[in-house]
């Protein structure tokens, strides 16, 4: 693409639109806007406009944007050394290990694989479940849940629980059923040739739904009792986000394996494999690898996240600032709302009518960010940073969104009856 001339006049350049479809694979909808900066839970487009923004690039940016320590320590690490390869160690890739195998309860039995992305994470964990075959090697099936996302690698791909997605590019990697997020569907399913059970706590991409009561601790059941791993994915859950370090924490259980990625690195690119037990001697030298997974830059930048999470209780904050944001949407008295699902800071508004990209689009024109994970929810993922005064703009920017959305229904004579008044 010819660069810009900054002596041009402004309206003979380009717009960023234009660029951007013009060098963009175009694998995603077209962006919503050019932002520029950051600085806790706001952001900022090219023309200034601001924006609370209530999504963390999708659960990503825990401490928010531009957080002070978290620059500090990926300053601090590009100066000094970014990239070695695995050929050598570095210290903050070891203390980060070291860090999850502490605050997971896996201990000195739990080893770390690091890598870039939560579909490199759920990748690892494929493989490890493939090793999992037993003594006499029957143990040849994976089970994961309808509805479930678990990346768009293929292997993470034949894990995801949506036919449509995998359709364009089949054949996937097999072994992998899928089946009802049920406790029949569980006790029907899970037997001596199981090698590995995947769940996520949430589903988050399915609209941020909660698993049956009692699931997660009889899946550890079955997985025990019949030698399979438990094999949770937490990317999007994890790292204090549903109000506990790790979701299962709020079932009383321990997976066989973990994986990790969004807010562990704040924002930069970094996955992880956690096991626990035997499950960390299955994989060996040479059965697995990376070019860029742990290295000294990404690995400081966990480090700084964990450190200020820990430090300043994040998991607790998610779980009081979620419990006012519950009372809060359900305060509205909308006839849009139904109810709201998940934990801590991982919350999707339920919705009676299909509006929601409708909804999250009027968010976006009153100044604030969610998203549309399908048509009848709204998903909030914000930093878990935020406090009194984010939790009170969410109110009146999305009371405004709502009162767009339910006033243009009832114009066009839609059964919606009113709108929500947008407190202030």
């Amino acid at each position: 693409m010819t660069p810009i001339d900054p002596a041009q006049p402004e309206s003979a350049a380009p717009a960023w639109p234009q660029r951007y479809a013009g060098a963009i694979m175009p694998t995603f909808a077209p962006p919503l806007a050019l932002l520029v900066r950051g600085a806790g839970c706001y952001v900022w487009d090219d023309a200034g406009t601001e924006y609370l923004d209530f999504l963390a690039g999708i659960a990503v940016t825990a401490l928010g944007h531009a957080h002070p320590e978290l620059v500090a320590a990926v300053t601090a690490q590009v100066g000094a050394v970014a990239h070695v390869s695995n050929y050598f160690a570095s210290t903050p890739q070891i203390e980060l290990a070291e860090r999850l195998t502490r605050l997971t309860g896996a201990g000195e039995a739990g080893r770390v694989f690091f890598c870039n992305s939560g579909t490199e994470a759920n990748e690892a964990a494929f493989k490890l479940a493939r090793l999992n075959v037993g003594e006499t090697g029957k143990r040849t099936r994976m089970i994961t849940l309808t509805d479930s996302f678990h990346g768009r690698t293929m292997g993470a791909l034949a894990l995801s629980g949506k036919p449509a997605m995998r359709a364009p590019f089949l054949p996937v990697p097999g072994g992998v059923e899928h089946i009802a997020p049920t406790l029949a569907a569980l006790e029907a399913a899970i037997d001596d040739t199981v090698a590995a059970l995947f769940l996520e706590p949430v589903q988050g991409e399915a609209g941020v739904i909660d698993l049956p009561e009692g699931f997660l601790r009889r899946a550890r059941e079955l997985c025990t009792e019949h030698g399979a791993l438990l094999i949770l994915d937490e990317i999007q859950t994890g790292i204090g986000r549903t109000g506990a370090m790790f979701a299962y924490e709020h079932a009383g259980i321990q997976p066989d394996a973990l994986t990790l990625a969004k807010g562990l690195g704040g924002g930069l690119p970094i996955g992880a494999l956690v096991t626990f037990g035997a499950a960390s001697t299955l994989l060996q030298r040479g059965q697995h690898g990376t070019t860029f997974g742990g290295n000294p830059l990404v690995t400081a930048a966990g480090n700084a996240v964990l450190g200020v999470i820990e430090r300043d209780d994040l998991a607790g904050n998610a779980a009081r600032r979620g419990a006012e944001l519950r009372e809060l949407i359900l305060g509205f008295d909308s006839p849009l709302i139904s109810g709201v699902r998940g934990r801590g800071l991982l919350l999707g508004i339920a919705l009676t009518q299909p509006v929601a990209v409708e909804l999250a689009a009027a968010a976006f024109a009153a100044g604030l960010i969610v998203n549309a994970p399908n048509p009848l929810t709204i998903r909030l993922a914000p930093p878990l940073i935020v406090g009194d005064a984010e939790v009170a703009e969410f109110e009146r920017r999305f009371g405004r969104a709502l009162a767009v959305v339910t006033n243009a229904h009832a114009a066009a004579g839609a059964s919606v009856a009113q709108a929500p008044v947008a407190r202030s």
